[in-house]
């Protein structure tokens, strides 16, 4: 498994998103929810749609295709019309980064 560099901490403000390419083409979401990490796969599990805009509402992220909610800290579906969760990654701070691990 590999860390991946995708923001410094200090560039993350509150509310925010960063986003990580894997190598694998998958797009990951990083968010700072109240100085905790999360990070998920930005597509909607339903449509196949980016999140990479999608509006936040408390911990949850809503595709604005259909409307499907997702918790941003589990990647657990909320509401339909989506059924499937979305892929989480582990979070960690090093050294003033914030980093994601992949399976790779």
């Amino acid at each position: 498994m590999t860390w991946h560099t995708v923001i410094e901490q200090s560039e993350l403000a509150n509310g925010q998103r960063a986003f990580y390419d894997l190598d694998d083409g998958t797009r990951v979401a990083v968010f700072n929810l109240n100085g905790d990490y999360a990070a998920i796969e930005s597509m909607c599990t339903h449509a196949m749609f980016e999140l990479d805009d999608a509006p936040i509402e408390g911990d949850n992220i809503i595709c604005p295709l259909h409307g499907a909610q997702f918790c941003i800290k589990t990647g657990k579906v909320c509401s339909a019309p989506a059924y499937e969760d979305l892929k989480t990654y582990p979070v960690r701070v090093f050294e003033g980064h914030i980093q994601i691990q992949d399976e790779a």
